[in-house]
């Protein structure tokens, strides 16, 4: 199952400076709060584990907690800037405030704790009118928080395939790039801009080009237009195995090979959450359960790596009961 970032338009539209390791953090905890199944509210407390931030980004799962408990430090003094309409009168407002008024860290876990503030909590969870949605996966090997940004601002205009006119100073704010950095065009561009989109189309699932628009000599804004790359997929077979008995399986996998597949730690980091209630505190329960998800879908298990590859782990990869 792929798991998506889902965000009202007027906060991907939003002008604000985090770090590549606060937005990452953010995502994380916009998953968590999307596949929580029980809603979120401003009294909803969020955890993100360093052993997702470290499989969702590549990074070694020893420096992932010192990470992201660096990334909560900063996070708690950043704000949004954002703007809507007054519902009485139609004028153009703009509000400032900030992403979360609760933050703390367990070390022992290697948890990051976060709590939205209540402006923040409507425009992450609000869907019934504007919003984008996109994989997590599509910005992991992202490396460039200016990046993350465009490609934001970017699928917004999915369907059309290219955007309209982003004045420069707004565009720059967007980006999240301050007044005293980058000031001259060459170093905007070397820096942020064509480094964004070199990230984006090596790594993502468009392909994106810019066009700048002057007055004069000066450059005062730029259009974008992309196209989706083609996708490649994969289909998981699931087949009868008559040799060894068992009901199903999966790309040739026994029971016996299954059960040890969600018992693997990478595993369960990635697709525990998926078991709800008893099945996801007991360990019997959660392996009989996870072994028949797999069963039925397991395209939405294949989404990190192939299935098989969980049973490459040496024994201490392994949580038993």
């Amino acid at each position: 199952m792929s798991e998506l970032v889902v965000k009202d338009n007027a906060l991907i539209q939003a002008s604000y400076t985090l770090g590549l390791a606060e937005q990452r953090l953010i995502l994380l905890a916009i998953i968590e709060a999307r596949e929580t199944g029980e809603g979120i509210d401003h009294s909803s407390l969020l955890r993100v584990h360093a052993h997702a931030y470290a499989d969702h980004f590549d990074i070694d799962k020893g420096n992932a907690y010192e990470v992201i408990k660096e990334a909560s430090k900063g996070l708690f003094d950043r704000y949004v800037t954002y703007h809507d309409k007054n519902p009485k009168n139609g004028n153009d407002r703009s509000f400032h405030c900030r992403w979360v008024d609760k933050i703390g860290y367990e070390k022992a876990t290697g948890t990051v704790f976060m709590r939205f503030t209540s402006d923040v909590v409507p425009l992450i969870t609000r869907l019934e009118n504007n919003f984008t949605s996109y994989e997590i996966e599509q910005v992991a090997n992202l490396d460039s928080g200016y990046a993350i940004r465009l490609y934001e601002l970017l699928i917004q205009w999915r369907i059309a395939g290219k955007t309209p006119v982003f004045e420069l100073q707004d565009f720059r704010r967007k980006l999240g790039v301050e007044d005293n950095q980058y000031k001259t065009m060459s170093n905007f561009k070397k820096y942020v801009l064509d480094f964004a989109i070199e990230q984006i189309n090596a790594h993502t699932d468009i392909t994106a080009k810019y066009e700048q628009h002057k007055r004069g000599r000066t450059i005062t804004g730029f259009t974008f237009t992309f196209k989706p790359k083609k996708r490649k997929t994969k289909e998981a077979s699931i087949e009868r195995d008559s040799a060894n008995g068992d009901m199903f399986t999966v790309d040739g996998l026994s029971d016996k090979q299954l059960k040890r597949i969600v018992l693997h730690k990478s595993f369960i980091s990635t697709y525990g959450s998926l078991a709800k209630g008893d099945n996801g505190r007991d360990w019997k329960l959660f392996t009989e359960f996870m072994v028949n998800e797999i069963k039925k879908d397991p395209s939405k298990f294949s989404q990190k790596k192939p299935i098989r590859e969980y049973l490459n782990g040496k024994d201490g990869d392994y949580e038993y009961a």
